[in-house]
């Protein structure tokens, strides 16, 4: 297993800050105009990726394919999927312009292929390749991208643990390692109790390679949550305004929200920290005030015997703590101790 997988410039892996890519995806209802304003929020939100997907509606669907009933929710009516997709289609010429918009505006460009040819297209543009939920048993295609050496991002909502393992080994098999798997649900929206974040846990353990979590709840609390979880990857749609017609937007987050989210995941890694446990710079400045040391109850002679009933235990914590009260226990004290003095071993003869 890889445990550093480098896209772009960012580095993606444990102890790595959670990549987070905006999914753009068909949101941008066909329009470059639209797409490049979400190229704009995507990375004034502070995303590292902004992504699309790339098909030309011919070759992804045939003619006579109903719409999934989430997608007949969203829109409000039944349509073929041909018909639907056509209508969101983007130009290889566009996606060549948005790469250069995505360089400008220095965020990671991505698009999702959906056939061999958009495959093929894609390889000079994108650092790595991102393939939906729908193509993970599609292992010719999955094979095909594999071969070009790049980072394999893969979604695997609808799948089996097997499913999964399969696709990896076949990615694998052509001698590509770089492989991120996406736990996710395939809904627009994802009910909460469909979102099955435990299972991001068992991939953690049972497949050899990086996990991510791809969102598609209402909300940024799942995405958060994910991050807790060590998710080296975090995907969520957004769109520019929820009204808007299409599939996917009902499920996006809006501007402000996806820069909530990330503002959110990026507190979470600084809260989660490292795997030490010692006190922090600023617990060392006030640990001696609220910390405990030993104290005489009374006045105690030099030369006494210094018995238990002769201390209590007080702020603050600058004398002998109260964990080492045996250590002085029937000592002879070397001076006069005053009643609520705190003790120091300079006061007590250890020998």
């Amino acid at each position: 297993m890889i445990n550093k997988i480098q896209i772009g410039r960012k580095k993606i892996g444990e102890r790595e800050p959670c990549f987070i890519i905006a999914e753009a995806g068909v949101n941008h209802n066909g329009n470059i105009a639209i797409a490049k304003k979400m190229v704009e929020i995507a990375a004034k939100s502070g995303a590292d990726a902004v992504k699309f997907q790339t098909f030309k509606a011919e070759g992804v669907v045939t003619k006579n394919t109903d719409i999934a009933p989430y997608a007949k929710k969203n829109i409000g009516r039944n349509v073929k999927q041909y018909d639907m997709i056509k209508k969101l289609e983007l130009s290889y010429d566009d996606f060549k312009k948005l790469k250069k918009y995505c360089d400008k505006k220095n965020i990671i460009f991505l698009s999702t292929p959906h056939s061999l040819d958009a495959v093929d297209f894609l390889n000079k543009l994108v650092p790595a390749y991102k393939f939906g939920s729908g193509d993970l048993t599609n292992i010719p295609a999955l094979k095909h991208a594999a071969k070009k050496g790049k980072p394999m991002i893969l979604g695997t909502g609808m799948a089996t643990l097997t499913e999964v393992k399969n696709a990896i080994k076949a990615i694998k098999e052509t001698g590509n390692k770089k492989i991120i798997a996406l736990h996710c649900t395939t809904n627009y929206p994802c009910s909460i109790e469909e979102v099955n974040l435990r299972a991001m846990i068992t991939m953690q353990k049972k497949l050899d390679c990086l996990i991510g979590y791809s969102d598609h709840a209402m909300g940024i609390t799942i995405p958060i949550m994910a991050t807790t979880l060590g998710a080296v990857i975090i995907e969520k749609h957004f769109t520019l305004d929820r009204k808007m017609k299409g599939p996917d937007h009902k499920a996006s987050l809006e501007p402000e929200e996806l820069k909530q989210m990330i503002v959110e995941i990026r507190n979470v890694e600084k809260a989660l920290g490292s795997n030490k446990k010692k006190p922090t710079v600023s617990e060392k400045k006030i640990m001696k005030l609220v910390r405990k040391s030993i104290v005489a109850t009374k006045d105690i002679k030099q030369g006494t015997f210094i018995k238990k009933n002769m201390l209590t235990f007080k702020r603050p914590g600058t004398g002998i703590q109260p964990s080492e009260i045996d250590k002085i226990i029937r000592k002879k004290t070397k001076k006069l101790i005053k009643k609520d003095e705190i003790l120091n071993y300079d006061m007590v003869k250890m020998k």
